[in-house]
């Protein structure tokens, strides 16, 4: 029988729970995402939990779990998510400390009359629970895609100019900045509207995953709790 190798990376909770970043797979031709999820539930049956959550990307586009894989295909399972540049749009991944000075001169021409500019901030508690700091982690190449995907999307629905967006990784301290959002507009209530939609769909939609880390445990924001495997552990 004909065989493809794909090759399968694994980000956040996945790559806890795995022990691992990725692992190449020797699949029969006709193979799709959906097998493949199912052998991964098959080692790890928490993985049941996410169930019509989870999300497939393939070569760093969405698919669905139909999709059949090619050889030499890259296939990510997306965990729930927490939450590049184009000349009109500016997106970076960082682990350095965010400067609101860097996205408002990215953004803002003298053809603007408005920048907006979002910061979040991390907080100290979750849902009544201490947090002693947040894990942010991404998986950037296909990060960048959907950011420009997603101002695009933005400048047509309102009439606005660039956007820029910059996300932290690794550890971040209470009342550290996470992420920022700048939108220029000629008009304030354009830039308001799309900088709220860029962000909302940032969160939503950008492959980045956050974990609180509580007093008294942690998780990663919008997966079931489990306790993952050590670090180097295999399958």
């Amino acid at each position: 029988m004909e065989r493809v190798s794909v090759r399968l990376k694994f980000f956040a909770l996945f790559r806890e729970l795995f022990g691992e970043t990725e692992r190449e797979l020797d699949l029969p031709v006709g193979s799709r995402v959906a097998d493949v999820w199912a052998r991964l539930v098959a080692e790890r049956p928490v993985l049941g939990n996410l169930e019509g959550v989870v999300r497939f990307a393939v070569n760093r586009e969405y698919v669905p779990a139909d999709h059949e894989l090619k050889a030499g295909d890259e296939l990510v399972f997306v965990p729930p998510v927490s939450g590049g540049e184009d000349g009109q749009t500016m997106f970076e991944i960082t682990e350095q400390p965010l400067d609101p000075r860097e996205l408002i001169s990215a953004v803002q021409t003298e053809a603007d009359g408005a920048v907006v500019l979002f910061i979040g901030v991390v907080r100290n508690n979750s849902e009544g629970r201490p947090t002693r700091y947040l894990v942010y982690e991404a998986y950037p190449e296909m990060a960048e895609a959907k950011v420009a995907e997603i101002a695009a999307e933005a400048r047509r629905r309102w009439a606005v100019g660039k956007v820029a967006v910059k996300h932290r990784v690794g550890r971040l301290e209470i009342g550290e900045a996470s992420v920022m959002v700048a939108v220029a507009a000629p008009h304030r209530a354009e830039a308001f509207e799309a900088c709220r939609y860029v962000m909302d769909r940032v969160k939503t939609d950008a492959p980045i995953w956050k974990k609180e880390v509580f007093v008294d445990g942690e998780v990663w924001v919008g997966a079931p709790q489990f306790q993952p495997a050590p670090e180097g552990e295999g399958r």
